[in-house]
């Protein structure tokens, strides 16, 4: 029987993309995948991750990646678990062998009606389960998250090498919010990188744009 499992990665950070992996493995090969170390990638370091790569390919029928931009983020016409349903039945209608049984790690609060949802967007019959934390309960939704973090991680650094050192990209993250700061006070825009529709963003933007017109409304008066 083929397994299917589904994540993603950069679902929270300002900057970046959010990337979705979908990977399929014969189910006599799981085991193969616990031998090899595959867990949670959030408890794995970047070098075990892609150390893992190589390895976790070699034992998979078959995987797709996609990577959604910024742009396509700030975009969208619904919620966020809305995008991501979407796009997880996009990567796994996209899969050239079609696992019997998918496992994918839910955003929605109620997991069934995640599993429904993508179910109801999927191209073929295939029994879903939707659970939280299912990347830390099951090797190929793990599986799936190593991919996509080391994905994630390899385009975040191809993204300092042309716009600096922006830290990890997440709100939270004093530099990030000083990069994001400082670029905005000398560009009077965000690059293609940032996703303005997140609420930091939008303060910073509201933020420096005050204080222009401020600046205006002074010069004017003098």
């Amino acid at each position: 029987m083929k397994v299917g499992g589904i994540d993603e990665a950069g679902r929270g950070p300002a900057i970046g993309p959010l990337v979705i992996v979908a990977v399929v493995v014969d189910e006599s090969k799981l085991s193969s995948l616990k031998n090899i170390g595959v867990k949670d990638s959030k408890q794995l370091t970047p070098e075990q991750r892609r150390r893992m790569f190589s390895e976790i390919v070699s034992l998979l029928e078959d995987y797709v990646v996609i990577k959604v931009p910024p742009s396509e983020i700030d975009n969208r016409s619904g919620t966020m678990n809305e995008l991501e349903v979407e796009k997880f039945a996009e990567a796994l209608n996209s899969l050239k062998v079609k696992p019997e049984v998918i496992y994918a790690d839910a955003a929605d609060v109620k997991a069934e009606r995640f599993a429904r949802e993508i179910g109801a967007r999927l191209s073929y019959n295939a029994s879903i389960i939707a659970e939280h934390k299912a990347d830390a309960k099951y090797e190929v939704v793990s599986a799936a998250s190593i991919l996509a973090k080391v994905i994630r991680d390899e385009e975040i650094e191809k993204l300092k090498e042309e716009y600096g050192d922006f830290g990890s990209g997440y709100p939270s993250d004093p530099r990030t919010k000083k990069w994001l700061e400082e670029w905005f006070k000398k560009h009077k825009s965000f690059p293609p990188i940032v996703r303005r529709s997140w609420e930091t963003v939008k303060k910073i933007e509201e933020k420096y744009k005050a204080q222009q017109l401020t600046l205006d409304s002074f010069f004017k008066k003098s």
